[in-house]
């Protein structure tokens, strides 16, 4: 018996973290899973890299004030706290997504730690009340380029000591203004992903970091 033609594959998005949601990996809310609408830009981290990520923050992690700018699923904020971060505040300019977000906050009963903001990134930060923020995750739709304008308006948010993590396609890491230096780099087929630190930021045992892949 024949079969049917095959129909055409659909385009495969990026491997983060599997289509449809993706999981917290540490701390009190480990394996809570997150849901991933199927938006254009919206691009989770898969769940490898932020197991590397917060291998190297976990040090500064307890008690760390966290900026999560283009939130999407949430993932970095969320995990962040999770994993002892004092707080985070996530800043989500889909309407659908932000209240997606506000309802995980619900079920994780986390409003005390939580903030979700429903806005777009780069007019929170010239509008918003300085925050002086310890940890910020930059993970900005790729194709919108936003990077330099965010380095533009960062600088009055954050702590003296504060750490910055940024995601870009792969092979076209932006550079930070002067006063950052790169503590630790990575990537994948598709993203490249590397975390800075201002001048005053140290973690103990690791003041002499060497790149890592």
């Amino acid at each position: 018996m024949s079969r049917p033609p095959r129909s055409p594959a659909a385009p495969r998005r990026p491997a983060h973290g599997g289509e449809g949601q993706v999981r917290i990996i540490g701390g009190r809310w480990r394996n809570t899973r997150l849901q991933v609408p199927s938006l254009d830009g919206l691009r989770p981290t898969s769940d490898r890299v932020r197991e590397t990520l917060f291998n190297w923050l976990m040090p500064k992690l307890p008690g760390a004030r966290v900026l999560d700018l283009f939130a999407g699923s949430g993932a970095l904020g969320l995990e962040a706290v999770s994993r002892g971060a004092a707080s985070a505040l996530l800043v989500e300019r889909d309407p659908a997504l932000a209240a997606a977000l506000r309802g995980v906050v619900g079920r994780l009963d986390a409003g005390a730690q939580v903030q979700v903001v429903a806005g777009d990134a780069l007019r929170w930060l010239e509008s918003a009340a300085p925050m002086q923020v310890d940890i910020v995750f930059m993970d900005p739709p790729f194709a919108a380029g936003l990077w330099a304008q965010v380095f533009e308006r960062l600088s009055r948010h954050l702590a003296a000591d504060a750490w910055l993590y940024v995601e870009a396609p792969a092979g076209a890491a932006p550079s930070p203004p002067a006063g950052w230096s790169l503590h630790r780099e990575g990537g994948t087929r598709d993203v490249g992903y590397a975390l800075y630190r201002r001048a005053a930021a140290t973690l103990h045992g690791d003041l002499n970091a060497t790149p890592a892949a």
